[in-house]
């Protein structure tokens, strides 16, 4: 089960430098339901998520690489590619994403929890935005398959 907030973040009021980056890149095969694949650094997965906001069933199997680049030419939409930096805030960790190409300069914060009772009683820091955990429009299979232009984004 994963339990997560999710924040959006206008700017940050640190320096980065020092923190662990990870590159992300992930595209759905599927958006309902929720079926991924993800490459991040030399591992690869596949994902299942079901719907939901807070707390969602994800179930994660490992790919190969070459499972992974075939499954790349399949994937429905935009390939989101996002920078995740790791922010300690005991006891949790931020994972700060930076989104780039054309979704860029988009940055979400999300926080894992390892139940529903501490994600309600979790007090976000004042850098953090609007919440959005119950917000589809900030969830990244809804991303993928965004147009964005100068008029604004879209679902494709």
């Amino acid at each position: 089960m994963e339990i997560e907030r999710k924040f959006l973040i206008s700017s940050i009021p640190f320096s980065l430098d020092g923190y662990p980056v990870r590159l992300i890149q992930q595209g759905y095969l599927c958006t309902d339901p929720v079926i991924r694949i993800r490459r991040d650094a030399d591992s690869y997965e596949l994902t299942y998520k079901s719907k939901g906001f807070l707390s969602r069933r994800e179930e994660t199997l490992p790919l190969t690489k070459d499972s992974f680049f075939h499954l790349l030419s399949k994937v429905d939409g935009r390939l989101i590619q996002k920078k995740r930096y790791l922010i300690p805030l005991d006891p949790f960790v931020i994972e700060l994403d930076l989104f780039q190409g054309d979704l860029a300069p988009l940055m979400l914060a999300e926080v894992e929890f390892p139940d529903e009772s501490a994600a309600r009683a979790f007090l976000p820091p004042d850098w953090f935005g609007q919440e959005v955990t119950y917000s589809s429009a900030y969830q990244n299979s809804t991303l993928s398959r965004l147009s964005v232009s100068d008029n604004g984004a879209e679902l494709l």
